[in-house]
C-alpha cells in the first residue's frame, strides 16, 4: 500500500512510498482509513520545525472503518465507524501525567504521524483504547475533525472559562481557529476573527460560520476596531491560533486589563514581544497543547448532540496521490480544513469535489 512519509530530517523529504500493510496484533484494531485532515503540524514537519522521527508515515487527524480486530479486543467489532485518539500511541502509562489522563506531558510520549506511523495511508493498526466509536449520524469526513476539535475543546472548555457576554478575539482563521469559532458561536458568544489579506477566503468562511466581525489586520486598524467594539475596554479573551509573532502581539494589545490570553497556535520559532503587557495588564496567560482523556469524552458527546456546525469547516478533499497540491493549498491559507483520502477509497470525494 502507499503511504505519505517523512523520509529524513531537514526541510522537505516527504514523499509517497510503498509500505507493508500493518499486521493486527491480539490487543489491536486494524482500521481502513477513510479521511485524514492536513494539520499545521504536518506543515511544520514538512519544514522540519516540529520534532519528528523519520522514516515515519505522516497524518494523525483521521476517521475510518474497522477492518479487523485482535483476539483479545472486547469492545469493538469489524465494520464499526470510528475515530482515533492519535496522541497516545506511545506513553509510559505510569507517570503522574498519564495517571491523570494528561498524556500530552508524558516524557516518553510519541504520537501518530511524527513519532510512530500515522494515517496518510490505507490501513493503520492501533490499540483498542485509542479507538472511539462514532454516532451513526456523524459523517466520516466530519469525524476526521475529532482531533483538532479536541484541541479547540481543551483550550475553550476545559483549560479556561469563557462566559456568556464575553467578547472574544480569535487571531488566525485557520482550521483550529475556525473550530474555536464554531464552538463559541454554538454557545452564543460574540466573536471577532482577525487575519491577514492572505486569509481572505478563511475570513469569508468565518463569517459563514457566524463570526460577528472579521478584520484584515493589513488593511484595517485592529486596535481602533477593538476599541469601538468594546467601548474602549478591550476584549475579554484573545485566542491566538496563527502561531505568529505579530498575531500574538495583536492579541496582547487587544485584551482588556485582567483579560485572558490563550495560546493555541505553534510558532515554531522565537518571537519578540512587549512582555510587560502581561504584567501591567495583569493578563491571565494560558498555553493549550493538545487534549486529555476527558477532552475526548467531551468531543464524542459533542458529536452525539450534533449542535455545532462542523461540516462547514471542511472545504477541500484530495486523493492521497495529490498530496502536494493539498499541502500547497494549506500553505497558501486557502479554505478551511483539507482532507486526504486513499486513492482507491470509493467513499472519498463523494461529499465535495476534489479541490473545490
Amino acid at each position: 500500500m502507499k503511504a505519505l512519509m517523512k523520509t529524513g530530517r531537514g526541510y522537505g523529504n516527504v514523499e509517497l512510498r510503498d509500505v507493508e500493510e500493518p499486521v493486527c496484533a491480539d490487543n489491536s484494531v486494524k482500521i481502513e482509513v477513510r479521511y485524514t485532515g492536513i494539520c499545521g503540524t504536518d506543515l511544520h514537519i514538512l519544514h522540519d520545525t516540529f520534532m519528528n522521527y523519520p522514516p515515519v508515515v505522516l497524518g494523525h487527524e483521521f476517521s475510518g472503518v474497522i477492518a479487523e480486530v485482535g483476539a483479545a479486543v472486547k469492545h469493538h467489532r469489524v465494520g464499526s465507524r470510528v475515530t482515533v485518539l492519535p496522541s497516545t500511541a506511545v506513553t509510559c502509562g505510569t507517570c503522574s501525567y498519564c495517571r491523570q489522563g494528561k498524556y500530552m506531558f508524558c516524557p516518553q510520549r510519541r504520537g501518530m504521524g511524527y513519532g510512530v506511523h500515522g494515517s496518510f495511508t490505507k490501513y493503520v493498526v492501533v490499540r483498542e483504547d485509542m479507538v472511539y466509536r462514532l454516532p451513526d449520524h456523524i459523517p466520516l469526513e466530519v469525524a476526521a475533525l475529532a482531533e483538532p476539535l479536541a484541541c479547540a475543546v481543551n483550550a475553550l472548555e476545559e483549560l479556561t472559562s469563557i462566559q456568556a457576554g464575553d467578547r472574544v478575539l480569535i487571531s488566525g482563521p485557520g482550521p483550529i481557529g475556525l473550530l474555536c469559532l464554531a464552538l463559541l458561536v454554538g454557545r452564543g458568544i460574540r466573536v471577532v476573527v482577525a487575519g491577514t489579506t492572505e486569509d481572505a477566503e478563511r475570513l469569508q468562511l468565518a463569517r459563514k460560520l457566524g463570526a460577528d466581525l472579521t478584520v484584515d489586520v493589513l488593511k484595517e486598524d485592529l486596535h481602533s476596531i477593538v476599541q469601538a467594539e468594546t467601548g474602549g475596554l478591550g476584549m475579554d479573551v484573545a485566542i491566538e491560533c496563527a502561531g505568529a509573532g505579530p498575531s500574538i502581539s495583536n492579541c496582547l494589545h487587544a485584551l482588556k486589563k485582567m483579560g485572558k490570553f490563550i495560546q493555541v497556535g505553534i510558532a515554531g520559532k522565537q518571537v519578540t514581544l512587549d512582555y510587560d503587557l502581561i504584567l501591567f495588564k495583569q493578563i491571565q496567560l494560558y498555553g493549550s497543547v493538545g487534549h486529555s482523556l476527558s477532552t475526548w469524552d467531551r468531543v464524542i458527546r459533542i458529536f452525539e448532540q450534533n449542535k455545532i456546525r462542523l461540516q462547514d469547516v471542511i472545504t477541500h478533499q484530495f486523493p492521497l496521490s495529490q498530496w502536494q497540491e493539498a499541502f500547497e493549498l494549506c500553505e497558501k491559507k486557502r479554505g478551511g480544513k483539507v482532507l486526504l483520502y486513499y486513492d482507491d477509497n470509493k467513499e472519498g470525494g463523494n461529499a465535495f469535489e476534489s479541490g473545490c
